[in-house]
């Protein structure tokens, strides 16, 4: 496995506070490939939001992912819970829409019968509410990944409740 390189620096977003902590409370899945089409998709947790940022960039170039185009989903405790059921095996697949008036944005994990392909597929993807563009990543997610987020999740949920 190719060793993932660190998402840029980014500048502190209005919608988005910086935690106030110096630890990252971010997990990223990483999903490069030889043509250029892979992605990656991040879970920030922000307890000043409650909520979970999500984040996914397109590959853009060899390993490089194009960070300044990424659609950003703010999940909350419905919404963890709708990921959660999947990734413990409770539901087949799970399917978030979140409206705006200015784009409409769409979260989707799905579980795979598919011995020979990973066990999940996760995408993200936005519409422009002026223009009507379409941007999606999709990443196929494996067994581990999908319980490290399961772990991460499950633990955002309850520091969002505050237990």
């Amino acid at each position: 496995m190719a060793n993932k390189p660190a998402p840029p620096s980014r500048a502190p977003d209005a919608a988005r506070p910086s935690s106030s902590s110096k630890t990252s409370n971010e997990y990223a899945i990483y999903k490069p490939n030889a043509r250029g089409s892979g992605g990656v998709i991040r879970f920030d947790l922000n307890k000043a939001k409650q909520s979970v940022f999500v984040d996914a960039a397109a590959q853009d170039g060899d390993k490089h992912f194009n960070w300044e185009q990424k659609i950003t989903m703010k999940w909350g405790l419905n919404d963890l819970g709708m990921v959660l059921a999947v990734l413990q095996g409770r539901a087949q697949q799970a399917k978030l829409f979140h409206q705006s008036d200015h784009a409409n944005s769409a979260f989707e994990l799905t579980v795979r019968d598919d011995p020979q392909r990973a066990p999940y597929m996760m995408s993200v993807s936005r519409q422009d509410g002026a223009d009507k563009n379409v941007k999606k990543v999709a990443i196929p997610i494996t067994h581990a990944e999908a319980a490290i987020l399961e772990t991460a999740l499950r633990t955002a949920v309850i520091r969002l409740l505050g237990w």
